[in-house]
């Protein structure tokens, strides 16, 4: 499996990640037709140039926009993404990094994701740097990534809404909702971008874990700012020596004994829509005699909060346990798969003898239904 570790010293930002795909050996070339398929060609010139932070040599990619004041909205920049004739994974990757920024700024201003009227995250040039940057990283076939914990920085930022503190309120807003690991390296200045910390966060990346893998290259990518040690993102790209990590999960736990099955039921799905791993209920005999029913919720700790708020608005509880357990699981990744009636998700779970594919089912349900096929059919044939 394919691994990449983004090493942050001095932080990252979106044109130091696209900087340091280029070192790896990613082709120039490969960025224009991005360009193309986005339709900015004309509008956005990149140049990587040879330059030493520190002494050390890197690779920085200068950008020239011919639109930069031109501001947009989420659902405008999603659209941009969807006809651009990209891969699906490469869409579908980008539109989350942009959804995460999205929720971030609606947090910080009080609005929904749509309605946020992004300003310097809605350049061309952070468009160029969030997408080029999915392409780059499913050009060289990455599965995972990792990086190491991010340095908070410090000082005021110039932006549109004026001077602010570093952190910036968006980026305060990722790592408070993913838990990111912090460090102070000492270095009072901008370090870590909302675009650059939403590329990591909306990408899954397991910020603060550094992986088992066989280095194969390195890519160094060098920010603006001349500081106290080199300004560089390094890229370390490589194969993951492992199958199988650990994580740490919360467990929600009530029970209930007043309420309709189907309320059950849409509780459920709502838990799983907004962020639950998992959810299964139980029968139980609870005190007195009484017939109920154990909701047991899975979820990633940064969710707890929100997911315990959905059972209390949606159940009759007066109370959730809730308890913290370390789960072992397979390495997996994403992908696609043609079919004679469309397009299907699969999972790839890597197993140390093998690995194994399984079709995701709600798109294999919708193809059944829009071509009157067995379900079956749809799902053997991936």
């Amino acid at each position: 499996m394919k691994v990449a570790y983004f090493d942050c010293p001095t932080g990252i930002a979106g044109d130091m990640c696209l900087a340091a795909l280029l070192h790896c050996g990613l082709p120039l070339e490969y960025l224009h037709n991005v360009l193309d398929s986005l339709g900015i060609r004309d509008k956005v010139t990149i140049a990587p140039q040879t330059v030493l932070r520190r002494g050390q040599s890197a690779t920085h990619l200068q950008v020239t926009i011919a639109d930069h004041h031109h501001h947009r909205h989420l659902p405008e920049i999603a659209e941009m993404i969807q006809r651009s004739g990209l891969p699906p994974v490469v869409q579908s990757l980008s539109l989350q990094v942009f959804q995460e920024l999205a929720e971030a700024e609606g947090k910080v201003h009080n609005l929904p994701p749509d309605r946020v009227h992004f300003h310097e995250v809605g350049a061309l040039d952070a468009i160029l740097d969030i997408v080029g940057t999915c392409a780059g990283l499913h050009w060289f076939g990455i599965d995972k990534i990792y990086s190491s914990p991010l340095p908070k920085g410090g000082g005021t930022v110039n932006c549109e809404h004026g001077r602010l503190p570093v952190p910036t309120p968006a980026v305060l807003q990722m790592w408070q909702k993913h838990q990111v690991p912090i460090v102070d390296n000492g270095i009072g200045k901008e370090l870590v971008t909302p675009t650059g910390c939403a590329i990591l966060t909306g990408l899954g990346a397991k910020i603060g874990t550094f992986p088992q893998m066989k280095l194969d290259r390195v890519g160094l990518g060098a920010g603006t700012q001349e500081l106290p040690i080199p300004n560089i993102l390094r890229l370390w790209i490589g194969e993951s020596l492992t199958v199988q990590s650990t994580e740490t999960i919360t467990v929600l736990e009530t029970q209930v004994d007043d309420l309709s099955p189907q309320v059950v039921s849409y509780t459920a799905e709502e838990l799983l829509n907004h962020g639950a791993l998992d959810v299964f209920t139980q029968p139980v005999v609870m005190k007195k005699g009484r017939i109920g029913t154990l909701i047991t919720v899975l979820c990633h700790p940064d969710r707890a909060v929100e997911l315990e708020q959905i059972i209390f608005r949606e159940t009759s509880t007066l109370g959730i346990r809730r308890r913290h357990q370390e789960r072992t699981i397979l390495d997996r990744k994403l992908a696609h798969a043609q079919t004679p009636w469309g397009t299907v998700g699969i999972k790839i779970a890597h197993r140390p003898d093998r690995d194994t594919i399984q079709p995701e089912y709600e798109d294999c349900a919708r193809l059944a239904r829009e071509n009157n096929v067995p379900l079956r059919q749809v799902q053997n044939f991936t």
